[in-house]
């Protein structure tokens, strides 16, 4: 039986659907849902407006992405333990370094890009599979044309 359940979202509803899945997962074993937004290499800017200074990075922006479908599972799952949070690098990267690191058992992705050229090319799907230090769940997340 999983104990952690880790998922990868961004702004699509394809990931969410996604993350969806992953939480009915781990809703089902009674498992700890992890939701991650990854935002590739650490970037940031300094704005300033009046006499305030604003810091702006990639990190935050991660950050309030995966605490808005944090929100969105949370209404659904009231009852579900979940985490979440931006992780640095590709999104397969850091879907399978929080695995490693939370010592996950499922890591759940949607099917988006698992059709046609881009399935030879690579995907997240195919790098998380071919990288992963637990099982992987392909989520279906999109209607076939």
């Amino acid at each position: 039986m999983p104990k952690i359940v880790v998922t990868g979202v961004d702004n699509s509803r394809t990931a969410a659907a996604a993350a969806r899945t992953a939480a009915e997962l781990a809703a089902a074993y009674g498992a700890r849902l992890h939701i991650l937004s990854a935002y590739g290499s650490f970037e940031a800017e300094r704005i300033s407006v009046g006499q305030e200074e604003i810091l702006v990075s990639n990190e935050k922006t991660a950050e309030g992405v995966a605490h808005d479908v944090f929100v969105e599972i949370r209404q659904e799952f009231p009852d579900l333990e979940i985490t979440f949070g931006p992780s640095a690098g590709t999104p397969g990267e850091a879907l399978v370094t929080a695995a490693t690191e939370l010592d996950a058992d499922v890591i759940v992705v949607g099917n988006k890009r698992v059709q046609g050229v881009s399935r030879i090319l690579g995907s997240i799907a195919r790098y998380v599979a071919a990288h992963a230090p637990c099982d992987v769940y392909i989520a279906h997340t999109h209607q076939r044309a």
